[in-house]
């Protein structure tokens, strides 16, 4: 079942039990008690379909801040102004639910350092964002061509604003599924867990053998990575290494030295 359709569901079933509860008597005269009630019965709907976990905490504060800002008499127009910057940032992220992740430096200069050094090597950056991976690893690795294609309208306008003066950058806004994934030495996803098997059969279809898959902090259910990173942030970021289509042949040789996987 979609998640939009599971979070319309968890709501109405919220609305349900609030509406018997205050036809019941059960509940004391108010606004704010009959609120809770179809808070509570919302995420709990939400745990019975099975929804991801942060879906339990937006179904008990929606109706919640709904009711509250009801209550404080905004105009509309900064409602309207305030969903537009949104899908701007987000756009299809209730569809595909893979939210705005940045990656920071020291994750860039991780990733510099599984690039080939002994030919000129291709990065592709799914969902790129505002460009926080590619300028670091741009800067790093002059010599590689790193690209990225993002979705949303603001990240991507930001991400050609913040890197038009480096040459070696390539944005595009689009789909990354439709885009074709053979061209490139590495492939980097800061995603979601939702995605991650898709992802893996994409590349598992498309890499060619020495390419390399990195996933920053989700591994693919299921499939055992070559290699896990461990970058000296403050979260310690783990990039989980992947070679869908196997090594590379012997006469095209990588700089990195795989690590048991952890």
């Amino acid at each position: 079942m979609p998640p939009a359709l599971k979070a319309l569901l968890a709501q109405l079933a919220g609305c349900l039990l609030a509406l018997g509860a205050a036809r019941s008597g059960l509940l004391p005269a108010g606004l704010w008690p009959l609120v809770a009630v179809q808070a509570v019965g919302a995420a709990g709907a939400a745990i019975a379909l099975r929804s991801a976990p942060w879906w339990r905490w937006i179904h008990l504060g929606f109706i919640p801040l709904v009711v509250g800002a009801l209550q404080l008499g905004i105009a509309p127009g900064w409602y309207l102004a305030a969903f537009v910057a949104f899908a701007l940032v987000y756009w299809s992220s209730f569809r595909t639910q893979v939210p705005l992740f940045l990656s920071n430096p020291q994750t860039a200069a991780a990733v510099a350092e599984l690039l080939p050094r002994d030919y000129p090597t291709r990065l592709l950056d799914l969902g790129s964002g505002t460009g926080a991976l590619l300028r670091p690893l741009a800067r790093l690795r002059p010599d590689c061509r790193c690209e990225g294609i993002e979705a949303a309208p603001a990240p991507y306008l930001l991400s050609c604003l913040l890197s038009r003066r480096q040459p070696n950058i390539a944005l595009a806004r689009g789909d990354f599924w439709k885009l074709p994934w053979a061209d490139y030495d590495l492939v980097y996803a800061f995603l979601s867990p939702v995605p991650m098997a898709e992802v893996w059969r994409k590349a598992t279809e498309e890499l060619r053998p020495g390419s390399l898959l990195v996933s920053n902090s989700f591994p693919i259910e299921g499939v055992t990575p070559d290699a896990v990173i461990e970058v000296p942030d403050r979260r310690r970021t783990r990039l989980y290494l992947y070679r869908p289509a196997g090594p590379a042949p012997k006469l095209r040789t990588t700089a990195w030295a795989p690590r048991p996987a952890a």
